[in-house]
């Protein structure tokens, strides 16, 4: 199981520092290779350099929730989300279909929510005891 973690390209996980001006405030932002190469891709999609979607997600993170917190956390969760979306079938793998043409209710219609995590019923097949089912 392990060879097919670590034999990802050490360039990959290498950490790099990007400085951001968001609102005319400069910050930087450090995140692995790997999770700027898909900010990279996921920007493109839509025509916009890295920078111009990170301030984006900013703004929009803010209009949503108010505030910020952990910020690179966030951008790498926006990575891997990206990722799993697509491995789902519910974002297209073709680069050329901007993501803002796509309905955001649809692509996550039916998406459990964070903790909504639940017991399997007793009568289902391969019941656990304290199993939870996603």
């Amino acid at each position: 199981m392990c060879r097919i973690f670590i034999s990802a390209d050490p360039a990959s996980y290498d950490s790099r520092t990007r400085s951001v001006r968001l609102h005319g405030v400069v910050t930087s932002i450090r995140l692995e290779n790997l999770y700027w190469d898909v900010l990279d891709e996921i920007a493109r999609r839509d025509g916009m350099g890295v920078v111009q979607l990170i301030e984006r997600l900013y703004d929009e993170l803010v209009a949503e929730r108010g505030a910020v917190g952990n910020f690179s956390s966030f951008l790498r969760v926006c990575a891997l989300r990206y990722e799993s979306l697509i491995a789902q079938g519910r974002l297209p793998r073709d680069l050329s279909v901007p993501i803002r043409s796509l309905d955001a209710q649809q692509v996550l219609h039916g998406l459990a929510r964070p903790g909504a995590a639940t017991a399997a019923p007793p009568d289902e097949p391969g019941h656990r005891p304290g199993a939870l089912r996603h």
